[in-house]
């Protein structure tokens, strides 16, 4: 479907943008990643290190995709660029992977652990059936996607109170490492270089743990094109996002070390909470509710930007012409939410979803790091494309070359997630030759009737509303 008939409305402003950003950042990641980069780092400081270059890293890879958003100004993000530098194959390789595993187990991974965090307070040293967090897992999907193809514009403010939130939550976890450290407990931070590893494989793992709870801020570029006067507000969300998540992540972990400790850092499994427990007196009872908001909060956000990378796939036709359509009356592309809300929910099947982490954590990095690389390579092949900002060439460079340095590691301390991740990829090497490049006509018929019935469905249910 051609995108001069299939377009989104523009409804998102600044603010909105903020959100969207912060939304996804802020999800579970600062509530997971601490111990894994302390336990790999060995330190403290070698952790709040970390931290801080991750940060750098985020902020190095948002301002060069802020130079792609307003470049190639179109919703679906990594796909689009891939696409306009690379060619339709490797856009391709990026779409099968991204529905097949990134989005769905990533959903699955974020709605569990909101299940977890609401189940464990209401029964506290329990044995929890685990179909019981599933079932929650999957109503909270469901429900997700309902209030995004309900209404863009009613889910943005929803993600606003969302935002807001969860900074409240983390200022809260903030100020009490402040007022603790104020009480002359800073004890941990003597010697903070005591216990640090050498290991080029462990800091390589911390780097990764690290980047995974920045990870997110290329997001708002999947909705770029809802995005009012995109040349100005994407490259504002980006300056007025990554500093203030660089600074919050630095400071929250400060009070995780200064409360915990290193050893309590690295004995816990819910670091927020301990946290609570240990420093906030009444006030830690509210701490579980707050994680689980958080979480919540970044599941919706994914669930709506990534509706728009499939979205956009279908309009250049990488994915079936159904899910290139829009819900007129919602302005919201329903077939996309319907279709990755239902993979998703197959996700929870699965009693582990720890190979799927680590495979999507390789692949998705891989994919990132080529998107970024386009950059540098557009900037060779299409030297005279109107470029509204243009960064320094160094800041991509930089950011690519790290990446990809990153990326080496797993090849000999994960063989089997590298191998799983490669494997997958190039089943749709086969998949775009059979139903993208060379489709059989049958193919082609079927889909065409199946998608001409939807339509004559949904218009009718859309002529029975107007009559009511």
């Amino acid at each position: 479907m051609s995108e001069e008939r299939v377009k989104m409305r523009k409804q998102l402003g600044l603010l909105e943008g903020v959100a969207i950003i912060l939304g996804i950042i802020f999800g579970s990641g600062i509530f997971i990643s601490p111990k894994e980069v302390l336990e790999k780092t060995g330190s403290v400081w070698g952790a709040l290190t970390v931290w801080g270059v991750c940060g750098v890293l985020a902020t190095l890879g948002a301002m060069s995709y802020a130079e792609l958003g307003t470049t190639l100004a179109q919703s679906g993000g990594d796909y689009h660029y891939i696409n306009e530098a690379f060619g339709p194959l490797p856009a391709f390789l990026y779409l099968w992977d991204a529905n097949l595993i990134f989005v769905p187990s990533t959903n699955a991974i974020m709605a569990l652990t909101f299940a977890n965090n609401i189940l464990e307070p209401i029964f506290p040293n329990c044995s929890i059936d685990p179909w019981s967090k599933k079932l929650i897992a999957a109503v909270t999907i469901c429900f997700l996607t309902f209030i995004n193809a309900y209404d863009v514009k009613f889910t943005t403010r929803v993600q606003n109170i969302f935002m807001f939130t969860k900074i409240s939550a983390l200022i809260v976890i903030i100020i009490g490492g402040i007022v603790w450290m104020a009480r002359g407990k800073v004890e941990h931070f003597q010697d903070g270089w005591a216990g640090t590893k050498t290991s080029v494989s462990d800091w390589s793992v911390a780097f990764y743990s690290g980047i995974f709870s920045y990870s997110g801020w290329n997001y708002l570029n999947f909705m770029t094109e809802e995005l009012r006067e995109p040349f100005v507000n994407l490259p504002r969300a980006i300056y007025i996002s990554l500093p203030m998540v660089t600074g919050i992540y630095l400071l929250a972990n400060l009070s995780y070390l200064a409360v915990l400790g290193p050893v309590g850092v690295r004995a816990t499994d819910a670091i927020a909470v301990d946290f609570a427990i240990a420093s906030l007196g009444w006030l830690r009872w509210c701490m579980p509710a707050l994680v689980a908001i958080a979480v919540l909060g970044g599941l919706s956000v994914h669930v709506m930007t990534s509706s728009r990378m499939c979205f956009a796939g279908a309009r250049n036709g990488h994915m079936p012409e159904l899910l290139a359509h829009i819900n007129v009356a919602c302005m919201s592309p329903l077939p996309s939410l319907i279709f990755l809300m239902l993979i998703s929910l197959i996700m929870l099947i699965p009693d582990s979803l720890t190979s799927l982490i680590t495979y999507c954590t390789v692949v998705e990095s891989f994919f990132t790091t080529l998107s970024c690389s386009a950059v540098l390579w557009l900037r060779y092949k299409k030297p005279h494309l109107p470029r509204p900002i243009k960064v320094a060439l160094w800041m991509p460079s930089v950011f690519v070359c790290a990446s990809a340095a990153l990326l080496v590691v797993p090849a000999w301390s994960e063989p089997a997630a590298v191998a799983a991740g490669a494997l997958i990829t190039l089943t749709g090497v086969p998949a775009y030759l059979l139903l993208v490049r060379h489709p059989p006509q049958r193919l082609q018929t079927i889909s065409t009737k199946f998608t001409h019935t939807c339509q004559k469905l949904f218009l009718s249910a859309v002529e029975d509303d107007k009559e009511e």
